[in-house]
């Protein structure tokens, strides 16, 4: 435990210089300092800033999570970024393609925020034979597009998915996540992930279960 602490005092001092740089630069200077260089935490370097642009929200500190779950609340595929992460319509394909690694089975609708929407994506899906349930970007095109039934389910479904990511984050990863540094996050995540998709798993057969007992009785 000393030796611990010891280590935390001197990563504390090495990066005082830093700071104090910083801090004359902002404070004194009045002067921008580029994201690249911010020293966030003096306690976890690995921190980054997250621009969300929502109301209450507008930036965030930590790392970016990609999470993506099938209609029962399964978690099949997360990703969580060390650096900033790339725009969220370039990580779509990504993260199919790793369900299809994972599970041996293609994806056969795909629903997103509109964030997730683009051009490219959308042709792309179409030769694939994926449904493509993304939100689109235009306004006028999104009123169209609910006219669909496919498309206005899909939608429905996707509200639910920012209740996954509470449920995950409140009761299987702790808020604020206690682990420290990236490697650390990056371990409790997978063990959220896991615990979360067994729990998840639990409910389904014992629903599956009462439905059983239940037709037998009739």
């Amino acid at each position: 435990q000393a030796e611990v602490v010891l280590r935390r005092i001197d990563g504390v001092l090495e990066l005082l210089p830093r700071a104090r740089r910083q801090a004359h630069e902002r404070i004194i200077g009045e002067r921008k300092v580029e994201n690249a260089e911010k020293i966030l935490s003096l306690y976890d370097t690995d921190v980054r800033v997250i621009v969300r642009g929502k109301a209450g929200a507008e930036v965030e500190f930590g790392n970016t999570v990609l999470l993506g779950e099938n209609r029962q609340g399964l978690i099949l595929d997360y990703q969580i970024f060390r650096e900033s992460a790339p725009a969220d319509s370039q990580m779509l394909f990504g993260s199919m393609v790793r369900v299809r690694e994972g599970t041996g089975r293609c994806v056969e609708a795909v629903v997103g925020d509109r964030g997730f929407a683009s051009a490219t994506n959308s042709r792309a899906l179409e030769e694939s034979g994926t449904y493509d349930g993304l939100c689109p970007r235009n306004p006028r095109r999104l009123s169209e597009r609910m006219q669909e039934e496919k498309f206005a389910s899909l939608q429905r479904r996707r509200a639910r998915t920012e209740a996954r990511i509470g449920i995950l984050k409140r009761g299987f990863l702790g808020q604020p996540m206690r682990a420290k540094g990236f490697e650390h996050r990056k371990l409790a995540l997978a063990w959220g992930v896991l615990t979360h998709d067994l729990w998840v798993l639990a409910r389904l057969l014992l629903k599956q279960e009462a439905e059983r007992r239940r037709r037998k009785a009739a």
